[in-house]
């Protein structure tokens, strides 16, 4: 679809300090965007905000990639966010009919 919308997120290679920039679905609740890591820990980007959690992402299209946002992010953890994720997922799965994957939260930087 032409138009539908997707989070950009640049994250820092964890090797080569290279950006590493990707097109994903996401999600917004209470003012933080979540995106799923289908491979969980081994998908490269994972890697990377694991070794440097600052990060820069956009709300766009394919053909306008919208305004960048610094923020940071975290993987939730099963243990102490368990709610958060079991609603991130059902978002996910209203919106896209999938939510199979590690949660990755998105903070903007407070200014």
């Amino acid at each position: 679809m032409a138009d539908e919308t997707f989070l950009y997120l640049t994250t820092s290679g964890h090797r080569s300090g290279k950006p590493h920039r990707i097109e994903i679905w996401y999600v917004e609740y209470e003012g933080r965007h979540y995106i799923v890591a289908e491979k969980f820990e081994r998908a490269h980007w994972v890697q990377n905000i694991q070794h440097n959690p600052q990060v820069t992402y956009a709300i766009g299209t394919r053909s306008d990639n919208g305004q960048a946002i610094s923020g940071s992010a975290r993987t939730l953890s099963a243990t102490n966010d368990a709610e958060r994720i079991a609603t991130v997922k059902a978002l996910m799965d209203a919106k896209y009919g999938w939510s199979n994957g590690l949660v990755v939260e998105l903070s903007p930087k407070l200014t």
